[in-house]
């Protein structure tokens, strides 16, 4: 009988990785999630919850001995801590599209250090049982920003050094058989966004519901040509599509280009 597939998906009290962590759970694979607050999120009862704060490289290393205790293996991290849709609208003011010179700081912290420093310290902790094993999915969760002017400049320079560090991560783990790759997802139905949504300002009408970018990690995990994907940018809905992944509400989102966003 083949043994379950063991995840750990860092930043799961909430927005996408909430829902990625409920998306692999509902694929049959045994999920430690972490954040700051997830024990208090809405997760499945059989998801392991380990709270840690990111920013706090000893509670990341606590996490890893805790998964090599209780599982002794990992076969898929997905990095989804990032805190840069918090505090979107300030003072009654939208200020997540401010100009960089106008921007509060803490989109920085939010972004770069809970964000690309986080998934750098765990990613590190990854390799380290991966490479042992020989296999292993590493998973950044990335946006189109990383090449086109979206938003703000601390979220283009966020997305864009996720992007180098995949493809890097990517250089040094392939002759270890451990596959690193960028997902990019649509327009998700996050807490956050549903909130900028009822303020006007977004329109969701090709969005995705958290949970399928698991359906989509979870696909990809027991995808054969998985390896050839490794240090590539990923569109999730493409890669539904190519996969046969279906939203919860059995909608196929469209997938975005550089164009589109």
């Amino acid at each position: 009988m083949e043994a379950m597939a063991v995840a750990l998906v860092a930043g799961a009290s909430r927005g996408v990785g909430r829902g990625v962590a409920i998306g692999l759970a509902e694929a049959g694979v045994r999920v430690f999630a972490t954040g700051r607050s997830v024990e208090g999120a809405d997760l499945p009862s059989g998801v392991t919850r380990i709270r840690c704060d990111h920013l706090d490289d000893a509670q990341t290393a606590g996490v890893f001995a805790r998964i090599a205790e209780e599982a002794g293996s990992l076969d898929v991290v997905v990095n989804c801590a990032w805190g840069g849709y918090e505090r979107m609208v300030e003072d009654g003011k939208f200020t997540w599209g401010a100009r960089f010179w106008e921007q509060p700081m803490h989109r920085w912290t939010s972004m770069m250090d809970a964000g690309v420093r986080a998934a750098y310290v765990v990613s590190a902790h990854a390799a380290r049982m991966m490479v042992p094993q020989g296999k292993g999915l590493i998973v950044n969760i990335s946006f189109w920003a990383a090449q086109k002017h979206i938003g703000n400049v601390i979220y283009g320079v966020s997305k864009a050094a996720t992007d180098k560090m995949t493809a890097d991560m990517a250089h040094e783990l392939r002759p270890h058989g451990v596959t690193v790759v960028s997902l990019y997802p649509g327009l998700v139905r996050t807490e956050a966004v549903m909130a900028a949504a009822e303020g006007g300002w977004l329109d969701l009408s090709n969005s995705e519901s958290p949970e399928f970018l698991g359906r989509v990690v979870a696909a990809l995990l027991g995808n054969a040509g998985l390896a050839a994907r490794s240090g590539r940018v990923l569109v999730a809905a493409q890669v539904a599509a190519e996969l046969g992944v279906v939203d919860v509400d059995g909608r196929a989102p469209k997938a975005l280009g550089l164009e589109d966003v």
